[in-house]
């Protein structure tokens, strides 16, 4: 059995272990901290040498790209000009000459057989034409009448003659053709007959003179009424290829109002003698004048400042003159204002 005092001395001896034990536990954790600092720095130098290495890779990859481009830039250039011409080849166009003028050839003959159809469907519908009646009318075989002045609302004051003069002076370029000296070169024609020329290859034309408007005809009276608020109207109709009208057509005007209005018609009652009809078109008949009548407004003082709706038709005939359609189909209405 051991003594106390051994045991006390046992004691001590046992704590000095327990000491250099901590110690030890401490060194290492510094030890492990600086392994993981050096780690943690060795991390961060890794990811840096990663970094600037990826930096470097983006450079290289944007510089391949810009070559790539420049690359690109200079093939198009290059071939640009090859398609234009290459020396290489002799290519023009990307067409070798040859080739060139074997589709100039291809397209010579085939727009020339093209050429030569049109012709010959052209020369065979021609071959089927009158020069002097069209082969389709698309116009009414009723006519429609139009006035000289060509306005179909007049108006002036008679004491100013600038206002009037304008329809003097259309009424005397419209009947130059109708003067006396030119119309007596035609012919004088049988009076209510038809004058038909289907026969003869050129076509007689009948005499209408100037003088037979009368006071109308712009010969005794050159203002034609209008100075003196008496204002003659003309009247023609339309030419329509062979129209033959039946019965015994005549103009005929009424003023739109309820008392009548005194109108004086020349030549005598308004007709249109069947003499000048038919006509055979411009061509078979290039000289042809048109039958006119004439109509002078006898106008009143009560009349002036009053505008007056005169509408004029054609009557006595097979004609037509009622079509709410049309309403110049042998017919014609204007308006006359005269100022005092």
């Amino acid at each position: 059995m051991s003594s106390p005092s051994e045991a006390q001395n046992q004691e001590p001896n046992q704590e000095p272990p327990k000491e250099t034990s901590a110690e030890q536990n401490q060194e290492e954790k510094e030890v492990k901290g600086e392994e993981k600092d050096a780690a943690k720095e060795e991390v961060k130098v890794e990811e840096k040498e990663e970094k600037t290495e990826e930096k470097k890779e983006e450079k290289k990859e944007e510089e391949k790209k810009e070559q790539k481009k420049e690359e690109k830039k200079e093939q198009k250039k290059e071939s640009w000009k090859d398609f234009i011409y290459n020396p290489r080849t002799g290519e023009f166009l990307g067409r070798t000459a040859s080739s060139w003028g074997l589709i100039f050839l291809f397209y010579l003959i085939f727009y020339g057989f093209l050429a030569g159809m049109f012709t010959l469907t052209m020369w065979v519908m021609l071959q089927t034409l009158d020069d002097n009646v069209p082969r389709h009318q698309d116009r009414l075989a009723n006519p429609g009448l139009v006035v000289r002045p060509h306005a179909i609302e007049i108006s002036y004051n008679r004491s100013d003659p600038t206002k009037y003069e304008p329809y003097v002076q259309q009424l005397h370029d419209f009947l130059q053709q109708y003067n006396d000296s030119i119309q007596e070169g035609n012919d004088l024609c049988l009076v209510g007959e038809y004058t038909d020329q289907d026969d003869q290859p050129k076509k007689k034309v009948c005499q209408f003179k100037r003088s037979l408007l009368r006071q109308c005809s712009g010969l005794p009276d050159t203002s034609f009424g209008y100075a003196q608020g008496e204002p003659c109207i003309i009247i023609k109709m339309n030419r329509v290829i062979g129209l033959k009208p039946q019965g015994d057509p005549y103009i005929n005007c009424t003023v739109k109002r309820n008392t009548p209005l005194q109108m004086l018609y020349f030549p005598p009652e308004g007709r249109l003698d069947k003499m000048f009809f038919p006509y055979y078109g411009k061509i078979a008949h290039p000289d042809y004048v048109q039958p006119l009548v004439a109509v002078k407004l006898q106008l009143t003082k009560e009349d002036y400042n009053v505008e007056q709706t005169v509408e004029c038709k054609v009557e006595g005939s097979n004609l037509r003159n009622s079509d709410d359609r049309d309403k110049y189909l042998g017919r014609v209405t204007f308006r006359v204002k005269v100022f005092q």
